[in-house]
């Protein structure tokens, strides 16, 4: 058996971690890294990588047969399925090497290629080595949650873990969650071809400000996706061409293929938590504000830490606590300036606040501003014009924006940006956009806020007639 001395030991090179080793290594720490399966992890490997090559893939195929308003004859695509998955495999197989073991080791990380498991409160064997560390980092992310449904063990079924190695176009792809993944997945499938239904037990892309989801579901049904709600999978069987599902109170759904897409769950399993006094809880590891466990020496990053469980996250994560671990300054997380994306066509964006959360917290001094895409000159030249920004504002200072509409993770990074540095409406209105773009949505949102106060305001009239009159 090894046994290694090292500053920091990081266990899981997903976003967080790799993050956290490349930024520690080039401050000067001694850093080891243990990684049991692949660099990069869930999101190089299995999320937002693959499935935004995915979505591009479809995005092109629906472009085929939309062009009619601009005088392009639509035709029906040629979709080569397993193709698009050579294009999904290439776009990962171009970032891996930033997420290699050898460009860390070039760093100076030592990587070693074994999960991790702790066997004391200030050790760790991976394989034969016993790494004994100042501090401890878990970033070992979540993998899909696949619920106990009866009969599910006797089918075939794809998790996003697998369904980008399927090579074979799902003739009719049955989604079992409405979630971001699962309406991402939906989507991409029906422009590529597939027959898709979508079956969710409550509410389709529930998380989301019900009036922007409304939106985005629209456009997805009209574009041929079957959507069910309140549809709560009861059974699965086998039939002769696929598989069978039955609902709860409801009607069976039959289709070639199923995707398991209704959530997520923390990677604990190996981690021995007990042994090092860190006590887990329902939605991974808890943690103090500092990112810190119930044991000092170890902090939790990302999906793991059971909060946002978004690659973003996981990264800013990682700056928290190298501020703490290699400096010893102190540095709290907060999600309040956090944004988020579901990229469906058309996307939802959102970052602080939802309009529902900001009237809850806030009452009567609550505001609410808007603008709709339709209003947009550069919408209507690409026919963009579904959408709409929201902006909450608490005297004066915005306290959460919510979007859906064309590059609305593109439009979000304005409000994240303002609410990260607590910046008043005001700097939004100031800014001057580029004419045309879609930029200029958030501009004319922040303006509508100070509509009402110089349009509508007598006094303000009163102090512009005398000033003419005097000059």
């Amino acid at each position: 058996m090894k046994r290694i001395k090292t500053d920091l030991c990081i266990i899981g090179a997903g976003s967080g971690g790799l993050s956290v080793a490349a930024g520690a290594v080039q401050m000067g720490a001694d850093v080891v890294l243990l990684e049991g399966h692949k660099m990069g992890g869930d999101c190089l490997n299995y999320g937002c990588v693959p499935s935004k090559a995915l979505l591009a893939a479809g995005k092109h195929a629906h472009a085929m047969t939309t062009g009619a308003p601009f005088g392009v004859k639509p035709v029906v695509p040629e979709v080569d399925y397993a193709a698009a998955k050579d294009h999904v495999r290439r776009v990962i197989a171009g970032i891996e090497p930033h997420d290699s073991v050898e460009r860390f080791e070039a760093l100076g990380v030592k990587v070693i290629t074994e999960f991790g498991s702790f066997i004391s409160d200030s050790e760790v064997q991976a394989g034969d080595t016993i790494i004994k560390a100042r501090r401890f980092v878990i970033a070992t992310g979540s993998a899909p949650f696949v619920p106990p449904i009866p009969g599910l063990e006797d089918v075939r079924y794809y998790t996003n873990e697998d369904i980008f190695e399927l090579r074979e176009q799902p003739k009719h792809l049955i989604v079992i969650g409405g979630g971001p993944i699962g309406m991402e997945m939906a989507q991409a499938h029906a422009r590529l071809g597939s027959k898709v239904t979508v079956l969710e037990g409550f509410k389709a892309l529930g998380k989301d400000d019900p009036e922007l989801a409304a939106i985005a579901l629209e456009r997805i049904r009209g574009e041929g996706v079957e959507i069910v709600e309140g549809a709560m999978a009861s059974g699965i069987s086998k039939t002769k061409t696929g598989i069978r599902i039955e609902t709860k109170d409801g009607p069976s759904f039959e289709g070639t293929h199923l995707l398991m897409a209704v959530g997520r769950k923390p990677n604990v399993e190996r981690l021995n938590l007990a042994v090092a006094g860190i006590e887990p809880t329902r939605g991974g590891i808890k943690v103090d504000a500092q990112l810190k466990t119930t044991n000092r020496r170890v902090y939790a990053i990302g999906d793991v830490a059971a909060g946002l469980q978004f690659t973003h996250v996981a990264g800013y994560h990682a700056g928290v606590i190298i501020k703490s671990a290699l400096f010893g300054l102190p540095s709290k997380a907060s999600n309040a300036h956090i944004p988020w994306v579901t990229y469906t066509d058309p996307e939802i964006a959102q970052v602080g606040l939802t309009e529902a959360e900001a009237r809850a917290a806030h009452g009567d001094a609550l505001e609410v501003t808007r603008f709709d895409y339709a209003e947009n000159d550069r919408a209507r030249t690409e026919l963009a014009t579904t959408g709409l920004v929201k902006v909450m504002i608490v005297k004066g200072r915005p306290v959460g924006a919510s979007i859906v509409g064309k590059q609305a993770g593109e439009l979000i990074q304005v409000w994240a940006l303002v609410i990260a540095n607590r910046l008043k409406i005001g700097a939004v209105a100031a800014m001057v956009s580029p004419y045309p773009t879609l930029g200029e949505i958030n501009k004319r949102a922040a303006g509508a806020y100070y509509t009402p106060r110089l349009f509508d305001n007598k006094m303000v009239k009163r102090i512009v007639r005398l000033v003419q009159k005097l000059r």
